[in-house]
């Protein structure tokens, strides 16, 4: 749900915010978000420690962030997010402010609050912005939904006691049940 009622706010509004208040920009719009919980941040630091091994261990440049990280999605003035873990490849595009233009991967944990952002809105922007994998992680339905953008495959759905693959990296597999 929005945060405010004014659908105007750009950039400037964004990086404005009060000190420890947290929201997304989309489209013009606030949105609040809450606190995480503990599973959500369970599930946040084991993708984040399993990635960012991955990478070092295979000596790749990618590079691995957690929340509160921000991205300007469209590096323009409406689009502000805070993925849960994102992950990007083309050093170009971070800045001293987070990353400006689309990750190579993002994922989302659901929230009972974002249930209807991670799998609507931010499905749509994300695709729309040239993010390449995106995976919707949900503690309570234990499942995960991995949408590949990039190849235009239809979205898998996998359980929390599945391996999952990660299709920008062939050969590493997540089993979020192992995270928790």
């Amino acid at each position: 749900m929005p945060l405010l009622k004014d659908d105007h706010y750009t950039s400037k509004d964004y990086w404005s915010l009060p000190e420890g208040e947290r929201a997304e920009l989309i489209d013009g719009k606030f949105y609040a978000m809450a606190p995480p919980g503990r599973i959500h941040q369970e599930i946040v630091s084991g993708l984040h420690y399993l990635l960012r091994k991955y990478i070092a261990d295979h000596h790749g440049s990618c590079r691995v962030y957690p929340a509160p990280f921000a991205v300007n999605l469209d590096a323009d003035d409406k689009n502000w997010v805070e993925p849960d873990v994102s992950v990007i490849c083309d050093p170009n595009k971070l800045t001293d402010r987070g990353c400006s233009g689309a990750p190579d991967l993002v994922f989302e944990v659901v929230s009972p609050s974002s249930r209807k952002l991670d799998y609507g809105i931010k499905n749509v922007i994300y695709s729309q912005a040239g993010v390449r994998e995106y995976w919707v992680v949900d503690p309570v339905k234990e499942r995960v939904t991995v949408y590949h953008y990039e190849n235009d495959f239809a979205p898998m759905i996998y359980s929390f006691s599945q391996d999952i693959p990660v299709g920008i990296y062939p050969g590493l597999n997540i089993k979020i049940k192992d995270l928790l």
